[in-house]
């Protein structure tokens, strides 16, 4: 049966979601659990690639087995096995041509920016501290220019191998609360680091390094020499992916 797994972690402690050679991962750890449990040497196929420090509020993976072992179960028995930044909170069976990857539609990112002089100690492994001051009526403003289907090569890091950069942004949401900036953002498919460069890219319309009436100029350009910098991995959160 095809078992599809859903996810949450703290991506800190972990190189990535993508098992690597000498480093630990986030789909290493859960497929040695699924391995002790099942009996099995099992392939587990994830949604898509989190970075070093990036983390998940509801990740998606599947995998095959033979066990005899109901879907439902997995859960239980996974939380038991893995440590407790990774817990799985929900597992299904699914049809057999289920793609954690090739299957989804769309996902969801939220990143988090604390804005004021000082850092904070709990959040700093959640959000990214920028110091310098930020108006959000010009990341709003940047932000319009991103809808839509655009040619995204300007907004991804080198070491990516995709048939088309072309991406379709469906949403794009800045709020405050008090020193906490929240982007929400939500697409068909992301390149490699696209949103924490179009966080970066963001912030600094927000701060006046970048002009945010130039915006869709710079997409359109395709240079990533006028866009922003890569925002860090810590202030990202998957928080959704879409299947039909």
């Amino acid at each position: 049966m095809n078992i599809k797994l859903n996810l949450q972690y703290d991506g800190t402690e972990y190189h990535g979601w993508q098992i690597q050679k000498n480093s630990v991962t986030v789909q290493e750890t859960v497929k040695n659990a699924i391995e002790k449990i099942t009996g099995e040497n099992v392939v587990l196929i994830g949604c898509g690639r989190t970075d070093t420090g990036v983390h998940a509020e509801n990740y998606v993976c599947n995998f095959h087995t033979s066990s005899k072992m109901g879907a439902d179960r997995f859960p239980y028995a996974l939380c038991a096995m893995l440590p407790k930044d990774i817990v799985c909170f929900g597992a299904s069976e699914v049809d057999e041509d289920f793609h954690a990857s090739r299957s989804a539609v769309g996902k969801r990112y939220v990143y988090r920016i604390l804005n004021r002089e000082f850092p904070d100690a709990v959040l700093c492994r959640y959000a990214w501290h920028y110091k310098y001051p930020i108006d959000i009526d010009k990341m709003r403003e940047a932000a319009a220019a991103f809808l839509g289907k655009h040619d995204f090569i300007g907004f991804a890091s080198s070491g990516f191998s995709v048939k088309t950069t072309v991406r379709e942004i469906y949403s794009l949401d800045i709020s405050r609360k008090n020193d906490l900036i929240t982007i929400d953002i939500t697409g068909n498919g992301f390149l490699y680091n696209m949103v924490r460069i179009i966080t970066g890219t963001l912030a600094a319309a927000g701060n006046g390094k970048i002009n945010a009436a130039d915006m869709k100029d710079i997409i359109e350009s395709r240079d990533r020499q006028r866009a922003g910098i890569t925002a860090p991995p810590e202030g990202l959160c998957l928080k959704e992916v879409y299947y039909r």
